[in-house]
C-alpha cells in the first residue's frame, strides 16, 4: 500500500521547508534508489507525468505507469490532475480514481502505477480561506517565557551544527530550569500561535524553529 511520501532526515525537511517558503507548488515522490524527489511545477505550462523520458515527471523505474500517465493542468490559480483514459492502470487521488480531471488539494496523495506522490499547493491555493501571514515585523504575540522557549530550541542553529535539530524538551528545560511537563505547554501553546497545530508531528518541532528564526525570535532580547 502507498504511503504519502514525505521528509524523513534533517536534510530532506529543510529541502521541503525551502519550497514552502518559495511559497510555489510541487510534487514530492520517493525515486529510484528511495531518494526524496522534489519537483516544483510552473504555473505556466501543464506537467505530463509517465514511464517515457520524454514526461516532464518520468517515473522510469515503475512498470505499472504507462508512458504517457496523466497531466497536471494549471487552472484558475490553482491545479487538476487529468487522465482521460490515456493510462492503462488508472490514476488515483486519496485511493479515488480520476475519471477526467479532478481539482488538487494541499496534502492529496496521487498514486501512478506503485508511485505515490504528494501534491504541495503553494501561494496560489484557491479554497476559499486565507490563511494568516506574518512578516519580520509582524508575527503572534509571544510573552517572555514562551520567548526563552524558542531561544532554547533554537539554541543548536545558533551553535553552528552541520545540519542541526531544535532542542528536546528534556535540553529546553535543563537550559531554562523549567520541568519537562511545563515545556510541553509552552510548546503547545507555541504551536497553536503560530498556526502549526495541523502540522504532522514529526514536523512540528522543525517548522517551528525555522519560522522563530526568520521572525527574529531566536535570539534572547536580554543580549
Amino acid at each position: 500500500m502507498s504511503t504519502l511520501p514525505k521528509a524523513a532526515s534533517p536534510r530532506e525537511l529543510q529541502q521541503v521547508l525551502a519550497a514552502e517558503r518559495a511559497r510555489v507548488p510541487f510534487l514530492l515522490f520517493r525515486g529510484t534508489d528511495g531518494e526524496l524527489c522534489l519537483r516544483v511545477l510552473n504555473a505556466s505550462a501543464p506537467i505530463t507525468v509517465g514511464r517515457g523520458p520524454a514526461a516532464d515527471v518520468s517515473l522510469p523505474w515503475d512498470a505499472g505507469v504507462s508512458l504517457v500517465h496523466a497531466e497536471l493542468v494549471p487552472r484558475g490559480g490553482g491545479w487538476l490532475i487529468v487522465d482521460e483514459g490515456i493510462s492503462r492502470n488508472g490514476t488515483f487521488v486519496n485511493g479515488e480514481r480520476v475519471q477526467g480531471r479532478r481539482r488538487l488539494r494541499a496534502g492529496d496523495m496521487i498514486r501512478i502505477g506503485h508511485t505515490a506522490l504528494a501534491f504541495h499547493e503553494g501561494e496560489a491555493a484557491s479554497d476559499g480561506t486565507t490563511a494568516p501571514l506574518t512578516t519580520a515585523d509582524e508575527h503572534p504575540e509571544v510573552t517572555e517565557a514562551q520567548r526563552r522557549v524558542l531561544v532554547a530550541l533554537c539554541r543548536p542553529f545558533a551553535d553552528g551544527s552541520s545540519l542541526p535539530l531544535p532542542a528536546t524538551n528534556g535540553e529546553i528545560a535543563a537550559e531554562l530550569f523549567l520541568g519537562v511537563e511545563a515545556v510541553k505547554t509552552h510548546m503547545r501553546e507555541l504551536y497553536r500561535r503560530f498556526g502549526l497545530e495541523t502540522t504532522p508531528q514529526h514536523e512540528k518541532r522543525v517548522r517551528l524553529a525555522h519560522r522563530a528564526i526568520e521572525l527574529g525570535l531566536a535570539t534572547s532580547p536580554t543580549r
